[in-house]
């Protein structure tokens, strides 16, 4: 939503041409306010206008809060200004500024980067889409072992403003080369805090400074296992190595909390039985998101017909006892309920590493358990349910003597559908997750339709027990 205190003042200043007071607005508001007053219908040569009357370091902060979609408007729109521009953004942003951008609108642009750039650009590009090095930026402040701290601090002064965060500072060792004559990536050697720098005697050696227990990410693990890194360590940043300890670069906590909150939406997304879309919702394509949705409502329309075939399977006794049919929906959402809860915690625990697979006798243990007490407190509430608030229109059907058998199995249907569906919920998404898919795929929908071909059966049993 845009700021509502700047845009209307922004209007007026390209409409007054007034360049000075764009600088003004641009340089001394943080570029997220910036960005956030500009996100208002202004088109991209508009944007452009106002962002450009900054200085080069300034625009690309800014530039970097903008939608996406915005940012790839105003990238088709100004080239030329978008290779300057490119060379002062963060390195893992820009990276996935080009992988939005048009094929062709990259390569025009990638043409206006210099050499060392396009080689930044190409390695984190080769970085597979769910790894650690995908999120990395090789923009990280770098010490050598034998510098004293005023030298350390003297080398950061004219590091740090290109560099994203100098909080923490990695210390390396030389370069050494390949055999096929290619500089290696430094191996790291330890890491230092800015605090613990400044706070050093000026001719204390950095080697001796240094923390030597390092805690990194290799840059072909999972994305999942930055989250779990920083919540462990409470990071601001972290290194990425690779086979050889060398640095490849870092992972910085506002990657962090952008991965945290995709990671997030995409679960819920597949607990609701729709699948990850892509952007936000207003910006998502429609038929994008119609396939997302519609796909898992077939499926799940699909598994639903085992509903109907198990109560095509007793029918007979359907004809007999139909009147027994109106308490069928309070059995079944209990199943339903139970899955979906037992579900949502084991998907959580494993999400966080709290479980693994192997724990699966622990969790069906403790489950089961779980689900016998809760089964036991929704049997006691049947039966006061069933003997209070029975429709009237039930009771006169019953045959003489049968109240209590009615009580019975519905009671015994519902505790039974509640153990039946709070099993499935918890050792489901432990299924999936052995055989290595993503366990939020066993989506609460999935599990209810599933609760609700079990629960038919139970309940028919249960009708069979007491009636016939």
């Amino acid at each position: 939503m845009p700021h509502p205190l700047f845009s209307p003042e922004v209007r007026m200043m390209l409409a007054e041409e007034n360049a000075p007071g764009l600088r003004e607005f641009c340089e001394s508001l943080h570029p997220a306010t910036v960005a956030e007053a500009l996100d208002d219908d202004f088109t991209p040569e508009q944007l452009w206008e106002v962002i450009s009357q900054a200085e080069i370091r300034t625009q690309a902060a800014v530039f970097e809060y903008l939608p996406p979609a915005a940012q790839v408007e105003m990238a088709e729109k100004a080239r030329p200004q978008m290779g300057q521009l490119l060379t002062k953004m963060s390195h893992d942003d820009r990276v996935d500024l080009l992988k939005r951008l048009p094929g062709r609108v990259t390569e025009s642009v990638m043409r206006l980067v210099d050499e060392a750039d396009r080689k930044d650009i190409a390695t984190l590009f080769s970085y597979g889409e769910n790894t650690v090095g995908s999120i990395m930026t090789t923009d990280y402040a770098w010490l050598p072992a034998a510098a004293t701290a005023a030298e350390a601090v003297d080398q950061l002064r004219a590091q740090a403003p290109d560099k994203e965060t100098i909080y923490y500072i990695y210390v390396v060792d030389d370069a050494a080369r390949r055999g096929d004559g290619s500089l290696a990536p430094r191996r790291l050697l330890g890491v230092i805090s800015l605090r613990d720098l400044i706070l050093a005697p000026r001719h204390a050696i950095v080697r001796d400074l240094m923390e030597t227990d390092l805690a990194t990410l290799r840059y072909d693990q999972d994305k999942e296992a930055v989250a779990q890194l920083f919540a462990r360590y409470d990071f601001i940043a972290a290194p990425v190595v690779d086979d050889n300890f060398g640095l490849l670069g870092i992972v910085t906590h506002d990657d962090v909390l952008d991965l945290v909150q995709r990671e997030a939406t995409e679960d819920l997304q597949r607990q609701a039985g729709v699948g990850p879309i892509e952007g936000a919702y207003l910006d998502a394509g429609f038929w994008q998101v119609w396939w997302s949705r519609g796909k898992w409502l077939a499926i799940l329309f699909f598994f639903q017909m085992f509903t109907i075939n198990a109560m095509a399977h007793y029918e007979s006794q359907l004809e007999r006892v139909a009147y027994l049919m109106v308490f069928v929906p309070l059995c079944l959402s209990v199943g339903g309920n139970a899955g979906s809860q037992a579900s949502t915690l084991v998907i959580r625990a494993l999400a966080l590493g709290e479980i693994r697979t192997r724990d699966w006798l622990l969790v069906f243990r403790r489950e089961l358990l779980m689900a016998v007490a809760l089964a036991g407190g929704l049997g006691v509430l049947s039966v006061v349910r069933t003997y209070l608030a029975t429709p009237e229109t039930v009771l006169v059907k019953l045959p003489d003597g049968f109240f209590w058998n009615l009580n019975w199995a519905v009671t015994f249907a519902v505790m039974g559908i509640c153990l039946c569906g709070a099993v499935i919920g918890s050792m489901l998404p432990l299924l999936i997750k052995a055989v290595g898919k993503d366990p939020a795929l066993m989506s609460a929908p999935f599990i209810a339709t599933l609760s609700d071909v079990l629960g038919i059966v139970i309940f028919f049993k249960f009708v069979a027990m007491f009636f016939f």
